[in-house]
């Protein structure tokens, strides 16, 4: 058979071809492939973007249904006088607070309070050994009643001369002498009379008296010491409670506020409590100061308080707010009522059809609770106060009742959409289907192997029963 290069070699080259041919046919199948899917996907993705979710059939989200109305809590405005407040912080300071020192100096022979005792005006706190005094006050006495004796004969002296002296029997001289010997001696006794008193008054230093009602606080000396009267810290420290004064401070642009209020009256202040919303005690402003801070640009004030059930403590920081005016016949709304947008403070008022309308509000006052509207709202409008999230001009609105609004839950849980508990009972399904299909799978390669079995033995033992992979094999080996 002769051998012929040239068709061979034609032959290969329109192989060539033709495999060239086949794998551009492959390639531009699989591109056109790949791109429909890549289209197929942004065509579901935008599909399902569009559709409308399962929550959303409130009217101002995207995809809302706009045929369902919106829930919101209303409520209406009151008309009522309100009172205008401006809000400081100060500090709690006793009215009165005095360091009881000892007024001699000696032993403290007794203590008659105890600590945190509450106090009289001129109760006996502390007593001092009153030996040395004692004695000063009667050595004192002991002197005046000396110089009386003294005095007393020196009078009678004076009388007999002046008698001597008018009858001519004795000299006008001798009677002056002894007048004026009366005199100096008189001043004597004066003297020991103002010894006596200050000697007394020593002697009655020896007890320490309280100079005013309050609480006492912690003993600084106990008994047995030596107290003296220069002391600093001094035996004990008394504190006035009742009434008790706030100083506190408020911007320098409410002076002209406050002093406008205050010209017509007392000004009533309040005392926060611990919560800041409770009021603890109600007073009085007594004080304004004369200059403003000018490392703080505040203006101090203080305020008096009767304190009755020992509230207020000296040194607390509290929040006080003080009365300036009372603004009569004030149309005040729910502070949630009041929204604020890119032009200033609104309100949604609900108008006929349920229909809602922005209107500009203007606020005078603003608190936690309430707010004053100056403008823009009357008594007979019916104003949102709750779900603004969904909410726009001219939406239409269904209005609950209180008792409606959902309560937190201690303890919140995550909800899940049908959707998701859709695709999880998909999931564990699938996971079901794929567990039948790995024990099948199981069972199927089982099977497998016992035929492998079977043909091994058949093929090397030739004799007995196939009885599986391993028996069989071991079977076969063990033959000679």
């Amino acid at each position: 058979m002769l051998f012929k290069p040239e068709l061979n070699e034609t032959a290969k080259a329109a192989g060539e071809r033709v495999a060239r041919v086949a794998s551009r046919a492959r390639r531009r199948t699989v591109s056109i492939t790949i791109t429909l899917l890549i289209l197929g996907g942004l065509a579901y993705i935008g599909w399902y973007a569009f559709q409308p979710k399962a929550g959303g059939v409130n009217r101002g989200g995207p995809g809302a249904r706009l045929d369902l109305p919106v829930p919101v809590l209303a409520a209406m405005p009151r008309v009522q006088d309100m009172p205008v407040y401006l809000d400081g912080v100060g500090s709690v300071r006793a009215l009165n607070n005095v360091i009881v020192r000892a007024q001699v100096d000696g032993k403290l022979i007794a203590v008659n309070f105890t600590e945190g005792q509450d106090v009289k005006k001129g109760d006996v706190l502390g007593e001092i050994d009153p030996v040395i005094y004692k004695a000063q006050y009667d050595q004192a006495v002991a002197k005046k009643a000396q110089d009386e004796a003294l005095l007393a004969n020196q009078r009678i002296d004076l009388a007999r001369y002046q008698q001597l002296a008018a009858s001519n029997a004795g000299s006008k001289q001798q009677a002056d002498t002894q007048r004026a010997t009366v005199a100096q001696t008189e001043a004597l006794v004066n003297s020991d009379q103002a010894a006596i008193d200050n000697a007394q008054a020593m002697f009655g230093y020896t007890k320490i008296i309280a100079p005013l009602s309050g609480r006492a606080g912690l003993r600084q000396v106990d008994q047995g010491n030596i107290i003296h009267a220069t002391d600093v810290t001094g035996l004990v420290i008394i504190t006035q409670l009742q009434p008790i004064a706030v100083q506190f401070s408020l911007p320098q642009q409410q002076i002209v506020r406050v002093n406008a209020a205050s010209a017509k009256g007392a000004l009533t202040v309040d005392v926060f409590g611990n919560d800041s919303i409770t009021v603890v005690d109600s007073g009085k402003l007594t004080g304004i100061d004369n200059q403003v801070d000018p490392t703080t640009g505040t203006l101090k004030l203080k305020a008096e308080f009767p304190n009755a059930n020992f509230q207020l403590w000296p040194g607390q920081f509290v929040n006080v707010r003080l009365k300036v005016e009372t603004i009569a016949k004030a149309v005040v709304v729910p502070s949630s009522a009041v929204q604020r947008g890119p032009a200033g403070t609104f309100s949604y008022v609900i108008g006929d059809g349920d229909i809602v309308t922005a209107k500009p509000v203007v606020v005078t006052q603003q608190n936690e609770t309430d707010a004053v509207i100056a403008s823009g709202l009357s008594a007979s409008d019916r104003v949102v106060t709750t779900g603004f999230a969904n909410l726009s001009d001219g939406a239409k609105v269904i209005v609950g009742r209180d008792e409606q609004t959902p309560a937190a839950d201690l303890a919140p849980r995550k909800k899940r959409s049908s959707r998701e508990g859709q695709a999880k009972d998909g999931q564990a399904k699938d996971g079901q289907a794929k567990d039948g299909q790995a024990k099948d799978g199981q069972g199927e390669r089982r099977g497998k192997k016992g035929e492998r079995g079977q043909v091994e033995g058949d093929q090397k033992g030739q004799t007995g029963p196939a009885q599986g992979g391993e028996p069989s094999g071991s079977g076969a080996k063990s033959q000679p």
